[in-house]
């Protein structure tokens, strides 16, 4: 029976095929060519009008004392949400504008932990405004030379490389532990040395670094938002929020401890304390300002000093904020090759490796050459953000860690002129 089948496909439908193949060649053709001339058009305006744009790095110097919760950083965040950069066709393909998008990086060069924001130009003042509004001791100042720039490229001669992307544990509508579960947003001055900042981990992990090795966390965000044809979609991309509520809703009715009775609808009654706490984060995450989000992680080293535990201790310092009722932070897609046979000569190792690493330094993800690079972006609301990336206060004791020498205060008003 099988043979009759090969036959039949061998000797009538493979030619009727190729008939109809060749016959339909002036349809699938032009259309064929038209998609690659469109494609190649929309990034060529879009790769121009990134280029025309450039870009700040500000490096943000820890005050002596931060007086702050996570919250106000927060608030810095909110300031830089905006969604509203394509609104016409001609935006979108013909200037090739693209919705902005941030890089938040705390970055160990050789154990000196350091924070910084990447941004487009015009985000320069605003979010210094509103670093200074927040965090009045803090010292904001534009980097002459980027720190990326120094990361020379791959040389396995030389160094020795290790990244990933990350994803989330469960949905969107789930949010990680945030530092309200932490009680941050309660603690004053005082209890800051008893408090628990779920950043202090990765901080003390940084600072362990020698000299000759690198670290950094990348935090890439874009204001979340629907997107249509001129995002180049096909299908409307929806809000999240249509999918935190089917996750409340899966959890009231499939997950309940309590089955209801037959033809009784079911309710929060029926819940356990930790489901019920579990809906509670949901609903307030919700409500904040969310973000379209990638994290990447990379480690460098001279091969003389590099340590391969230093990527796993990095995974590893994220998982305070996660958590069994809420989300976490996972690793993803690990820029190396599992099996020896399936890279003989390690080119393929090569040339995965580079290219992340030149994706980092380009901030590029949400746009530019690599654009969705070896990842999926997950959402991330301004309360997560601000607990992943904050001005840590006296909870967090690395002696690495650099904040200004002394306090500020303004100058007598009676000094003599």
């Amino acid at each position: 029976m099988i043979g009759d089948f090969l036959s039949s496909f061998q000797y009538e439908l493979l030619p009727r095929a190729w008939d109809i193949f060749l016959a339909t060649w002036p349809v699938w053709v032009p259309l064929i060519a038209l998609n690659l001339a469109w494609s190649n058009w929309v990034s060529y305006v879009q790769r121009d009008w990134l280029n025309k744009q450039g870009y700040v790095l500000l490096e943000i110097k820890l005050p002596h004392e931060v007086k702050k919760s996570p919250a106000a950083m927060e608030f810095v965040l909110n300031g830089i949400w905006e969604n509203a950069n394509i609104s016409t066709p001609a935006d979108a393909f013909w200037e090739g504008k693209q919705r902005e998008w941030f890089s938040l990086e705390i970055v160990s060069l050789g154990g000196q932990i350091k924070f910084f924001i990447w941004a487009f130009p015009r985000w320069k003042k605003i979010i210094e405004a509103r670093i200074y509004a927040q965090y009045p001791e803090a010292e904001v100042h534009e980097v002459v030379r980027d720190y990326a720039l120094d990361l020379t490229a791959y040389d396995t001669d030389k160094y020795t490389y290790w990244g990933i992307t990350t994803a989330l544990t469960k949905p969107d509508a789930y949010p990680i532990k945030t530092y309200v579960d932490y009680e941050l947003d309660k603690v004053n001055l005082k209890e800051q040395e008893e408090a628990i900042d779920p950043l202090t981990p990765m901080l003390e992990y940084l600072g362990t670094l020698k000299p000759g090795e690198f670290a950094a966390v990348q935090i890439l965000l874009r204001a979340h938002a629907k997107e249509n044809f001129l995002y180049g979609r096909f299908v409307l991309k929806k809000d999240w929020k249509d999918d935190v509520k089917k996750e409340i809703k899966k959890i009231i009715e499939e997950e309940a401890f309590i089955k209801p009775e037959k033809d009784k609808p079911a309710s929060m009654i029926a819940l356990t304390d930790d489901q019920k706490q579990t809906i509670k984060s949901i609903e307030r995450n919700a409500g904040k300002l969310a973000f379209d989000s990638m994290i990447r992680m990379i480690y460098v080293a001279e091969n003389e000093v590099y340590d391969k535990s230093r990527g796993i201790g990095l995974i590893g310092s994220t998982r305070q904020f996660g958590t069994h009722n809420l989300n976490g932070i996972k690793p993803d897609k690990f820029m190396s090759i599992t099996h020896t046979w399936q890279d003989f000569n390690g080119w393929k190792k090569k040339e995965l490796q580079s290219t992340h690493l030149d994706a980092f330094k380009r901030r590029s993800f949400f746009g530019g050459r690599y654009k969705n690079l070896n990842a999926k972006s997950y959402v991330l609301s301004t309360e997560e953000v601000a607990t992943l990336f904050h001005l840590p206060g006296a909870m967090a004791k690395t002696p690495t860690l650099a904040r200004t020498p002394s306090k500020k205060a303004q100058a007598p008003a009676n000094l003599p002129v």
